[in-house]
C-alpha cells in the first residue's frame, strides 16, 4: 500500500475509529492518545509526507500520548469508588422510620426523600419517627440499626 492518496483515509479513519471507542470506554483514556496520533498523521498524509515519517508519528505521538494520560487516568480511578453507586449510596445515611419495623417483619424508611423497606438489624423493634442508621443494603431492603444521633 504505496499509494500515499490511501494513507490520507487509512489514517483519518483510524483517527475516527479510537475517538469513537474512547467516548464508548469514557475515563479509561487509552484510545484517545492513538485517535490523536492517527490525526496527526493524517495531517502529515494530507501534506504529502512520506508513509515511513506518518508512521513513525503516530507511534511516537500516540506513546506520548499514552504516557502523558496515564498517571490521569490512574487517578480518576482510584478517586471514584464502587460503593458510592446505586442504593450502595444509602450505607451509612441517617434515615426515619415511617412505618414500624418489629423484630420479624420489615417496615418503611425515608432516606431524604426516598422511601425503602427496612429490617433491623439487631432485630429490635423500632417504632414510627426513630432515627436509624442504613449498615447494609440487600436488594431492594436496607438493613438498619437505631442511630444515636438525636
Amino acid at each position: 500500500m504505496d499509494d500515499p492518496e490511501a494513507w490520507r483515509w487509512v489514517w483519518l479513519g483510524a483517527a475516527v475509529l479510537f475517538g469513537l471507542g474512547e467516548m464508548a470506554t469514557p475515563g479509561s483514556f487509552f484510545l484517545g492518545p492513538f485517535a490523536i496520533g492517527a490525526a496527526i498523521a493524517a495531517v502529515l498524509a494530507f501534506t504529502g509526507v512520506d508513509a515511513v515519517w506518518q508512521w513513525t508519528a503516530f507511534v511516537a505521538i500516540s506513546i506520548a500520548c499514552l504516557l502523558a494520560l496515564r498517571p490521569l487516568a490512574r487517578r480518576l480511578d482510584r478517586s471514584t469508588g464502587s460503593d458510592g453507586v446505586g442504593s450502595r449510596r444509602l450505607i451509612g445515611r441517617t434515615a426515619v422510620v415511617v412505618e414500624e419495623i418489629s423484630a420479624h417483619d420489615a417496615g418503611v424508611v425515608r432516606v431524604d426523600r426516598e422511601e425503602w423497606r427496612a429490617a433491623s438489624a439487631p432485630g429490635e423493634v423500632l417504632e414510627v419517627g426513630a432515627r436509624v442508621r442504613v449498615i447494609e443494603v440487600e436488594g431492594t431492603k436496607v438493613i438498619v440499626t437505631r442511630s444515636e444521633e438525636i
